[in-house]
């Protein structure tokens, strides 16, 4: 299957916005001030909250580096070979 120079910028443009999406969201999930991912002030008692929501980023995270990557290959092999957009 070959992508066109188009759907691998989109992928590629994807893959980092997801990335930087949620690398801000996990940096703002262990700064909450609103008291629900920890019991307490100081990090020490993570609740449910914290623990599923860490594991939605780090999935979308790694969801975001493969289509970046596929798009990123799409880039590649569209210098390989002449434009066909």
């Amino acid at each position: 299957m070959k992508l066109s120079r188009r759907a691998s910028w989109f992928l590629t443009a994807f893959g980092v916005w997801s990335m930087i999406i949620w690398t801000t969201f996990v940096k703002n999930l262990w700064k909450d001030s609103g008291g629900q991912a920890f019991t307490n002030g100081d990090h020490s008692q993570p609740t449910a909250f914290f623990w599923i929501h860490l594991l939605l980023a780090v999935t979308s995270f790694l969801l975001g580096i493969a289509v970046g990557t596929l798009g990123l290959r799409g880039l590649r092999a569209t210098r390989r070979t002449p434009a066909t957009d």
